[in-house]
């Protein structure tokens, strides 16, 4: 677990995912509490459960799993093969992992079938983001690609996709990233956190004043995605 996941500063590179991540996470973990109850989670993809302390207090069970041997996860497995029976779970979550699997719709599928008839998969990933093989980096999406992704991988009453972060946020972040690497050597290593902070804070601040920009439109950027797929009762 890392703070800066949970409270990420305007000095981090990932600000524009990682800030709405964590507030969306937050608020989908106590809805889910109020429509389901305690509930069962499975976390697929879990690395160090960074956003456990998000949902402890509002679950039952939380259930690790990772691809790899992992101290904190309780299953091992790929998310194309989840080691649990079907319908086991109340909620799933699956946290910027999408982007690095090898079969997603194989992915999909099986997060359909370990979730409960009722209950709801949680799922963010990228849209606009730098290669990062962890071990392999494999796709980037749309909305419109992630709805059609769910629709063919199993019987779901909704499917809610929305965009995490606006165009001037995703820019910013892209911009930040290189920025941050260029300082890293020379004298202005000092400047990093204070250039990358303006830079978030000004995409930010151009977000906040444009609707257009928030959203998935023609010409429009977004650096993650956020999903809520409800199976069907």
């Amino acid at each position: 677990m890392t703070d800066e996941r949970l409270d990420p500063p305007l000095s981090a590179t990932g600000y524009a995912v990682r800030a709405p991540l964590a507030r969306w996470l937050a608020f989908e973990a106590k809805r889910a509490a109020d429509d389901l109850g305690p509930y069962r989670l499975l976390d697929v993809g879990c690395g160090e459960m960074p956003y456990r302390p998000i949902f402890e207090p509002h679950a039952s069970e939380i259930v690790g799993l990772d691809a790899v041997e992992n101290p904190r996860a309780t299953l091992t497995g790929p998310i194309e093969a989840i080691p649990a029976p079907d319908e086991s779970f109340d909620l799933v979550l699956c946290a910027q992992v999408l982007e690095h699997v090898e079969d997603p719709d194989k992915g999909v599928s099986e997060l359909h079938r370990v979730v409960r008839p009722g209950g709801r998969v949680l799922l963010s990933t990228h849209g606009t983001m730098v290669y990062h093989p962890n071990p392999v980096d494999l796709w980037r999406w749309t909305g419109a690609g992630l709805e059609r992704l769910f629709a063919r991988n199993g019987a779901w009453a909704s499917v809610s996709v929305s965009a995490g972060a606006g165009t001037a946020s995703s820019l910013a972040m892209l911009n930040a990233l290189y920025l941050d690497h260029a300082l890293r050597r020379g004298p202005l290593r000092p400047l990093r956190p204070r250039v990358v902070a303006a830079v978030n804070r000004l995409g930010r601040a151009i977000d906040g004043k444009m609707s257009t920009l928030r959203d998935e439109r023609p010409g429009t950027l977004t650096a993650n995605y956020h999903v809520v797929a409800e199976r069907a009762a």
